[in-house]
């Protein structure tokens, strides 16, 4: 379970720095990249609870505080590698 529990949060914190992206390019190889890789059918989507959302956005806000971040351009240079 405590691998579940890193994988959202990682998803939670993604998400949060992917709303304030700005740069279309990355915006564009992270389309890319969704699109590539196949969706498993029987993965189920779990609704959060509010006070699940809000633990993930603290956990977010703790991270960023604590330099858990990469930079942009740093993860453009990953992603190019991927596709």
């Amino acid at each position: 379970m405590g691998n579940d529990i890193n994988i959202e949060a990682r998803k939670v914190k993604f998400v949060q720095e992917f709303l304030n992206l700005q740069n279309e390019e990355l915006l564009t190889l992270f389309e890319k990249l969704l699109h590539s890789v196949p969706v498993k059918s029987d993965e189920k989507i779990k609704p959060m609870t509010v006070n699940e959302l809000n633990q993930r956005i603290n956990q977010s806000l703790q991270d960023s505080d604590s330099g858990k971040l990469i930079h942009s351009d740093d993860l453009i240079m990953e992603i190019k590698k991927w596709i």
